[in-house]
């Protein structure tokens, strides 16, 4: 047996409520338990808040706004709470836009800067100890009661106990490692990963007046990328791409990647040498498409890259199995939950073959319940964020960050309250969780 040399000893944290998870969720619910008056711990893997919006570099606001055709009416704002604070406080930093068209919708774009700075204020603010280069490696259970988990720092492991615990982590790290259900996408294949990156330089505003003020580009690039994909002239295997303005001059958003492995496989990003694999394609498609635009693109001849996401983009791995399941009709139909904690009138944004397929839901929007993010088995822990229980072209629609604002608002809300009344979250009175989120500002 391998004699055990570590000698750093092991640290010990006691809590009431701990989110694994600093994405929008995961603050977002951090923030909301805290200010009910719970005890909050927050522990992520990288040294800044933000998840996919800023490590992945999404970069968006998505679902803050109604759609209808050819967004022939100004934005309608449909979610509201948290996620309105977080956007004033990144509006009085100067780190995010005006609505700008997204096909038949709006989305903001932020400073992924900005974001982090604005989720450390509401951490402090609610008086959350956060544990930042922190990672979940197990899960402290007693029969189907969570109790905590067992993390990994540079001053060696962690034993965080917990009345309840948040899995805020995106891939359903801590269902997963407890042992409780788990599923993914359809049939186990989910929407490839994208790296994302800035692109400086640009003459934004040569580049709006030629190809349209929508940030998804039209059939002109498209055919373009078409062409010079298919002579071999460059690599560029997503013809349909997004191309955002951001808060700083000369400066786009490039959502452009579809990353597959070297074989044409779709790539799933919770296997280790899938996701090493995904970002270093990645990373070779991004100067490809930066190539195409310098090349070819107006208003991009004197562009060249800023940075790309800290890590690959990713979509969809791991969701919970939930009490209720989001599911594809729900979504399609606008369909309303008298349990609804959230809502959402963003597209099914599916990610896999050349183009993105966007299926819109125009005038409407659909509820998502509490009960998909209440595990089917498993005491003393909650879900938020995209690991909810949810269809595969559900969670193309529900996955996005306004979403998560309301699911972390929701999910933090109902931990303190069940806390506070001594009982269990799945036995919470949904009517008395809606009545607090409407006081707390969310519109459900």
């Amino acid at each position: 047996m391998a004699e055990l040399r570590d000698r750093r000893g092991q640290l010990t944290f006691d809590t009431d409520v701990l989110v694994v998870g600093g994405g929008a969720a995961g603050v977002a619910a951090a923030f909301t338990a805290a200010r009910a008056r719970a005890r909050v711990l927050l522990l992520e893997k990288y040294g800044f808040c933000g998840g996919a919006a800023v490590a992945g570099l999404s970069g968006t606001v998505c679902g803050l706004y109604a759609a209808t055709e050819g967004a022939a009416k100004p934005p309608e704002q449909v979610v509201f709470g948290f996620a309105d604070r977080f956007i004033k406080v990144m509006q009085s930093k100067g780190g995010i836009t005006e609505p700008q068209r997204y096909g038949n919708t709006y989305t903001l774009t932020h400073d992924p800067l900005v974001w982090r700075e604005a989720g450390d204020h509401f951490l402090d603010e609610a008086g959350v100890q956060v544990l930042f280069h922190t990672s979940v490696i197990d899960v402290l259970t007693e029969g189907d009661q969570v109790r905590g988990v067992l993390a990994w720092t540079k001053q060696g492991r962690a034993e965080i106990r917990a009345r309840l615990t948040i899995d805020a982590s995106g891939d359903a790290d801590v269902a997963a490692l407890g042992g409780f259900e788990t599923f993914m996408g359809q049939d186990g294949k989910v929407q490839n990963p994208t790296m994302i990156f800035r692109l400086m330089g640009v003459d934004v505003k040569r580049l709006r007046a030629h190809y349209g003020e929508d940030t998804i580009m039209g059939e002109e690039v498209s055919q373009m990328i078409r062409n010079l994909h298919n002579s071999r002239e460059y690599d560029l295997p997503r013809s349909k791409i997004f191309l955002f303005s951001t808060p700083r001059p000369n400066e786009l958003l490039c959502n452009c990647t579809r990353i597959i492995g070297r074989d044409g496989r779709e790539l799933n990003p919770v296997l280790v040498e899938d996701i090493t694999e995904a970002e270093i394609q990645g990373r070779k498609q991004v100067r490809e498409y930066a190539n195409f635009f310098k090349d070819r693109l107006v208003g991009c001849e004197e562009s060249f890259v800023n940075d790309t996401g800290v890590q690959v983009g990713i979509r969809q791995t791991r969701q919970i199995r939930g009490v209720a399941t989001l599911t594809n009709e729900d979504v399609v139909a606008g369909a309303k939950s008298k349990s609804s904690i959230a809502r959402s009138a963003w597209p099914i944004e599916l990610h896999s073959g050349e183009k993105p397929q966007l299926k819109w839901l125009l005038d409407d929007y659909y509820d998502i319940s509490y009960e998909s993010f209440v595990p089917t088995a498993g005491e003393g822990f909650l879900a938020a964020g995209r690991c909810l229980s949810a269809e595969h072209e559900a969670m193309a629609s529900a996955r996005v960050t306004a979403q998560c604002f309301s699911y972390g608002q929701a999910i933090g809300m109902a931990a303190a309250m069940s806390l506070r009344d001594g009982i269990s979250p799945r036995q919470l009175p949904v009517s008395d969780l809606r009545d607090a989120l409407r006081k707390d500002g969310a519109m459900i």
